[in-house]
């Protein structure tokens, strides 16, 4: 018997309190959450689980030397499957990859719930279609 899918999901953001509220949203969701304030941390979760994750939310200005868009394009790489947001309070310059959204902040706390339900539904639809094959 497969054990029941966990979805989680990466949130990556330089701002503590930030990171704690989407955090506990998104675990009212039944999704469990990796947290990272640099795109470098992140990184290194990307290279170890990346199968598991259905969403990476990722402000663009992060701690460290590399940005959330850089990111994006890093975990396009890594699970191509998993639903990636950007957000930032300025207007976006840099190209995203492609099923990326870019999220201009203000963002309604409702908003992440929903897209992280979706993602949920999705993943679970294609885990239980690998199940069956």
């Amino acid at each position: 018997q497969s054990k029941p899918f966990r979805a989680t999901a990466l949130i990556v953001d330089d701002d503590p309190m930030q990171r704690d509220m989407i955090c506990l949203l998104l675990e009212e969701s039944e999704v469990d959450v990796i947290e990272c304030e640099s795109a470098e941390a992140a990184e290194l979760v990307l290279e170890r689980a990346a199968g598991s994750l259905v969403l990476m939310l990722t402000d663009v200005q992060l701690a460290g030397n590399m940005d959330g868009v850089e990111l994006a394009h890093i975990a396009r790489k890594y699970n191509p499957d998993m639903g990636v947001i950007v957000t930032s309070g300025k207007p976006l310059h840099q190209e995203l990859p492609d099923g990326v959204q870019f999220w201009s902040k203000p963002w309604a706390p409702l908003d992440v719930i929903r897209e992280a339900e979706r993602m949920l539904y999705e993943s679970r639809r294609a885990h239980e279609a690998r199940s069956r094959s």
